[in-house]
């Protein structure tokens, strides 16, 4: 655990530094984050587009510097992970298309989130590999789950403004699908995500559960 820290510290950096850049008027344009009011609301653009990259930079210093009783190769291969990959939705996209999207978007920071702390562990190609299949499959769960909730719940129940991907005319899994249709297709991603732990047996039991979250959260 100790020796994974640094790497999920400095993913979490990274992701709260994607929130604020994408919070941006001249990206999603949103003005609430968490239930209180986005960075460059509260600080103003400059700053905001500072503190994204401040916290770029410091993530990748962070595990560098923090990481103690790992091979170095180890944290290099967690230094190079592809975090990001950004998309755009318009009204020719399909399901493939968007699917991709989430996969080398949403689900890439929860590949990396699973994968950094068995890198960095030392667990084989085939646990890795694993996790890798866990963790995209239950990533695009948690899309589909964030498209729903942007469809049904308030925004005081969010912490951010709902409503947004049908005002923007976002080409969402709910569009798509529908409602049921896209609720069916993330109980089935979360069945399949659990699935490839079948094999560590209670072992796996947090990783189980936050699978089940992803889809039963109300926010």
């Amino acid at each position: 655990m100790a020796a994974a820290m640094p790497s999920a510290v400095a993913v979490e950096m990274i992701h709260t530094m994607s929130l604020i850049h994408d919070d941006l008027p001249a990206m999603d344009n949103d003005d609430l984050r968490r239930g209180l009011p986005t960075n460059h609301i509260v600080y103003g653009e400059d700053v905001a587009i500072l503190a994204g990259d401040a916290l770029l930079a410091l993530a990748f210093e962070h595990v560098a510097k923090a990481t103690e009783g790992v091979d170095p190769r180890r944290v290099v291969s967690v230094l190079v992970m592809d975090l990001e990959s950004e998309g755009k939705g318009d009204d020719e996209v399909t399901m493939d298309t968007l699917t991709w999207i989430h996969t080398h978007k949403t689900a890439a920071l929860l590949v990396a989130s699973a994968v950094a702390g068995a890198t960095v562990a030392g667990a084989s190609e085939e646990d890795v590999a694993r996790l890798r299949s866990y963790a995209t499959k239950v990533g695009l769960a948690f899309q589909i789950a964030d498209d729903v909730l942007d469809v049904t719940a308030s925004s005081a129940v969010l912490g951010k403004t709902s409503g947004k991907d049908e005002a923007v005319n976002k080409v969402t899994y709910p569009r798509l699908l529908g409602l049921d249709g896209a609720r069916s297709r993330a109980e089935e991603l979360v069945a399949e995500a659990k699935a490839c732990l079948d094999v560590y047996g209670d072992k796996a039991e947090v990783l189980l559960g936050l699978a089940d979250f992803i889809i039963a959260r109300s926010n």
